[in-house]
């Protein structure tokens, strides 16, 4: 089991669920992004997903659209973010996944990709574009340098469609809690607390929850369903935001802050 499942299994175990905050790498700068993933380490995180930056994100909503485009404005191609994941590799001890369109990874080379990041700690990829019948390949490969790929599931998939994905991924899945993009949202339909448990009914796969989870009060309701993890971005994007009216100091203690009040409202 690889570490990414490990750690939702253990919250599993403990009747809880794991907080994952989500935020742009480069956004609003890379000196940013860098301290960000300390401050979110410090105060609760469990795993962080870091988001590669591309300027045809169809599956995110537009607070993290312009948060890639502003990212990328900075030159927060490939390499800095490689950069970035070098630069942290030997301080931050909390996880890392990468979440990255299919392109840029083609783009790279596929095996190339994986090597370099798997040399950089990284422990976990979400390919939201990925088609499932391009999974073979990518797990086999991500197997051999030890990374989980997680694998999509939307509300709107099929029973058949479910299972198929369920049959390939290794490891944990990621729900999407409604369709459309991501992005915040005020309710989080309860019916995705029973897509969960159907899920769990087929299989032992772990799952993590994201897409418009936006508010400690969602946090603390999806903690009491059958979720491992729980995945929030455009809230901490918002706040990374801040940096452009308030100091660097006052906005890495405004993200510590809601990192630390997602954390809490986790419930045990």
């Amino acid at each position: 089991m690889n570490l990414i499942s490990q750690i939702l299994q253990k919250k599993r175990d403990n009747s809880t669920c794991a907080l994952i905050p989500f935020i742009t790498a480069g956004y609003p700068s890379i000196d940013m992004t860098v301290q960000a993933l300390y401050v979110l380490e410090r105060e609760g995180a469990d795993i962080i997903e870091l988001g590669i930056p591309y300027s045809d994100a169809l599956a995110d909503g537009p607070i993290i659209q312009e948060s890639s485009k502003i990212a990328l404005q900075g030159g927060a191609y490939m390499n800095k973010v490689l950069l970035i994941l070098d630069t942290v590799k030997s301080k931050l001890k909390v996880p890392i996944v990468i979440f990255s369109y299919y392109n840029p990874i083609l783009v790279r080379g596929t095996e190339k990709f994986l090597q370099e990041v798997y040399f950089l700690n990284v422990k976990g990829l979400v390919i939201p574009d990925l088609p499932i019948e391009e999974t073979d390949y990518l797990i086999f490969l991500c197997k051999r340098y030890n990374i989980e790929l997680i694998l999509f599931i939307a509300p709107t998939s099929s029973e058949e469609r479910i299972s198929k994905i369920l049959l390939k991924a290794p490891g944990c899945v990621y729900l999407v809690s409604s369709t459309g993009v991501t992005g915040i949202r005020k309710h989080i339909g309860n019916e995705i607390d029973s897509l969960s448990k159907y899920i769990k009914s087929k299989t032992n796969n772990l799952i993590m929850l994201g897409f418009g989870i936006a508010s400690p009060d969602q946090v603390s309701k999806i903690s009491r369903w059958n979720i491992d993890g729980v995945v929030v971005g455009s809230a901490f994007i918002n706040v990374l935001s801040k940096s452009y009216n308030e100091s660097y100091e006052d906005t890495l203690s405004d993200l510590g802050g809601l990192c630390s009040s997602m954390k809490s409202a986790i419930c045990s």
